[in-house]
């Protein structure tokens, strides 16, 4: 299967069931952003619309019906919500409510205080999610992602289980234990990692900063080296990584997973929660594809991790690292079939 008849089943599929959606508006403190829609020409996913959680005024999008199953997804870096405009309409039209969120440092997402420590620590990043659901009155749902956004659903999941219904997650349990913050991998391994030590120099803080794009553009087609996105569709995502916060929130992440920055004391908590979950039991469906080109374990590594009901699929065709703008349709089944289990 290529990546084309990827897209081609989930052309398909959505006709079949009906994408063309009515978005309905939320009331309280959501309103629309007052940017540009979030896809020019894709009317099934947006807008974005703004909403106050914990720290953050979130940039979000929120379509299907309000009563509809929950579904959180994260996406990821260098990616951004877009990975997921494919995805979300046709969970829509299958009744779910689906929700996108500019992670912080993305979008239209910004920080409520200047005082704010700047860190994209897992933990952060996963109480940015959980608050966002208590924003939006929303108690459980399917949590969903990718690089990242794979992590955050993880992370989620294993520190707020009874706010997950089920779990969809690309290439794994990518909890990361800060207590092999300092083991070395081997050579080739490290090698697969140069951005994040590069990250960890202010050369590579500097040179993210002034070649922003272009370093986006870059590890795309690193990690997915048989997609062939066209530039309208990396323009889309890449104008969402111009946020006042990004690159010191990228800097951040990359560093704290080795320990070359200080985290923020406020989530040391979580932290040490995290450190002593090691399964995790809802419903789950990890995914990966034949041609990602970014670090993964192997499927067999994490495994033991979900002790609920699971299952793995390999996705072939040339399928790379950003799964579900690659393979809609299959990351989009993941989330209907892990919902009726």
């Amino acid at each position: 299967m290529t990546a084309d008849t990827h897209r081609r089943d989930f052309l398909s599929l959505a006709a079949a069931t009906g994408a063309g959606l009515a978005l309905s508006g939320l009331t309280g403190r959501a309103t629309a952003a007052t940017s540009a829609p979030a896809a020019v020409g894709r009317a099934a996913f947006g807008p974005v619309r703004q909403i106050d959680a914990g720290p953050l005024n979130v940039g979000y999008i929120d379509i299907g019906p309000r009563n509809g199953t929950p579904v959180m997804l994260f996406h990821g870096w260098p990616y951004d919500i877009h990975g997921y405009e494919e995805v979300a309409p046709m969970l829509a039209s299958q009744g779910f409510r689906v929700i996108v969120p500019h992670l912080r440092g993305y979008g239209t997402t910004r920080f409520l205080s200047d005082a704010t420590m700047r860190s994209a620590q897992q933990t952060a990043l996963a109480a940015d999610g959980i608050a966002l659901m208590d924003a939006l009155g929303i108690r459980k749902a399917i949590f969903g992602g990718c690089d990242w956004g794979a992590r955050n659903a993880c992370v989620m999941a294993a520190l707020w289980p009874e706010r997950c219904q089920a779990l969809v997650s690309v290439s794994g349990f990518l909890v990361l234990d800060r207590t092999t913050a300092l083991t070395p991998l081997s050579p080739a391994d490290e090698f697969t990692w140069w951005y994040q030590y590069y990250f960890a120099t202010e050369r590579g803080r500097i040179g993210y900063e002034k070649n922003l794009k272009a370093f986006a553009r870059f590890i795309w087609h690193q990690a997915s080296p048989k997609w062939n996105f066209d530039d309208a569709t990396f323009d889309r995502s890449a104008a969402n990584l111009v946020n006042p916060d990004h690159v010191a929130l990228v800097v951040h992440n990359y560093r704290s997973r080795i320990g070359a920055a200080e985290t923020d004391p406020q989530y040391e908590p979580l932290e040490t929660r995290l450190a002593q979950v090691k399964t995790v039991a809802m419903p789950t469906i990890t995914l990966e594809g034949d041609a990602n080109g970014a670090p993964h374990p192997p499927a067999a590594a994490y495994r033991s991790r979900f002790t609920g009901k699971y299952e793995h699929r390999a996705l072939t065709g040339g399928i790379g690292h950003n799964l579900p703008q690659e393979a809609p349709a299959d990351f989009a089944k993941a989330v209907i079939d892990v919902a009726q289990w």
